[in-house]
């Protein structure tokens, strides 16, 4: 997908800070229940390493991918600096409240480069491989997550090449060969074993990766089912729709579309765990047919972290908060501006639970922890898998 993730125009946070912890009205344990037998519902927080939440309920989440770990000039999984390693320290000290929580590193993310140069041999795949497991091991963590964006695809200027398309899978493979030795070398098994997952995408994500093949390495599926709609595209829209608006053209996208072309490949549904945004995209100077939506715009106008849409715009005057029944998503309309924003709020996301739980997928995903409001969205994803 062409579009930039929100994390590269996060507002700045202080990087100290603390965690705190109180009880939340269902809790990870009994996320692993809700969906009877062995199947459990996986509630998956990002939480970016430079801007932590000052307060995190770690009982609330079954995993938290923590972002991100870069690819080094050495073609080696690294942090950055001190300051991410200590965040993440205190992401791992939440087991101390939650045993269950399982923390994760994220390496890669939007505009993260050297992942077509470290896939590209078996020398290259296998010091990857071998870093990302020592960088688990040495931070007490629970597996690795890759999040390229994109194989084979040149955007944001990465490095790409065409042979990224076979090259993923087999870096999937040393990883998870990896990985799996560590577990064995540590006695870990069943749910305790290092787990490996990546971030995937839709439609030409499809064109540049083995997805029949390389999901088998893989013990679930992270889908950016958001960013649908955003600065690179022509027109607004839902950038998180579950469904297509009314108006959409046949080359738009959405959730629905983005779960049944990963299905279509083979992965289990199980292994598929829907996104969900805890941001909003805003468009200025659009024309003002269907109150802005599927319209054409002048300028791209700005994120929206979701606690600031509910404390500056949702429910301002100069704001009106239209509902897409038919794609099942919220937006924001001001006539005088002409400024469309499209997010997610609780209405959408609980909506979304519902689909996870009648289509059998492995659960939510979001990005990302720190763009909340006191719990608002999370506490509907955790109340809404468990009814």
């Amino acid at each position: 997908m062409t579009k930039p993730r929100t994390c590269a125009a996060l507002i700045a946070c202080a990087v100290s800070v603390l965690l705190a912890f109180r009880a939340a009205p269902a809790g990870a344990a009994q996320l692993e229940q809700a969906a009877g037998g062995s199947r459990s519902l996986r509630v998956v927080a990002y939480v970016a390493g430079w801007a932590m939440p000052a307060v995190i309920h770690g009982e609330k989440l079954t995993h938290i991918n923590f972002a991100f770990a870069r690819i080094g000039p050495d073609g080696r999984a690294e942090l950055a600096d001190s300051a991410l390693e200590a965040n993440l320290a205190r992401l791992v000290a939440l087991k101390q409240t939650n045993p269950q929580l399982k923390v994760i590193v994220s390496v890669g993310g939007w505009r993260a480069d050297g992942f077509s140069d470290a896939a590209r041999t078996a020398a290259s795949r296998g010091v990857l491989a071998d870093s990302a497991v020592d960088l688990a091991r040495k931070h007490s963590l629970d597996g690795v997550d890759i999040d390229w964006e994109y194989p084979g695809q040149g955007v944001a200027g990465i490095r790409y090449r065409a042979e990224d398309r076979q090259n993923f899978t087999r870096l999937l493979q040393a990883v998870r060969h990896k990985l799996d030795l560590a577990s064995a070398t540590e006695g870990r098994s069943g749910g305790d074993r290092y787990t490996l997952t990546i971030a995937s995408a839709d439609r030409e994500y499809f064109d540049h990766t083995e997805m029949d093949k390389l999901h088998v390495y893989l013990d679930w599926i992270n889908i950016m089912s958001y960013d649908f709609f955003n600065s690179l595209t022509a027109t607004t829209g839902h950038h998180a729709g579950l469904y297509p608006a009314a108006l959409a053209s046949p080359t738009d996208r959405n959730a629905d579309a983005s779960v049944k072309q990963h299905l279509a490949a083979g992965i289990p549904a199980g292994k598929l765990v829907l996104g969900v945004a805890f941001y909003g995209r805003g468009f200025a100077g659009v024309r003002s047919l269907n109150n802005g939506l599927n319209q054409p715009y002048q300028r791209y106008e700005a994120d929206h972290p979701y606690a600031e849409l509910a404390e500056r715009l949702i429910g301002n005057p100069d704001f009106v908060r239209y509902w897409d029944e038919r794609a099942k998503a919220p937006y924001l309309w001001n006539a005088e501006s002409r400024t469309f924003i499209t997010y997610d709020d609780p209405q959408s996301i609980a909506i979304k639970a519902d689909y996870v739980r009648s289509n059998h997928l492995g659960g939510i995903m979001f990005w990302e922890l720190g763009q909340d409001r006191d719990d608002e969205l999370l506490d509907v994803i955790v109340e809404s898998l468990h009814r």
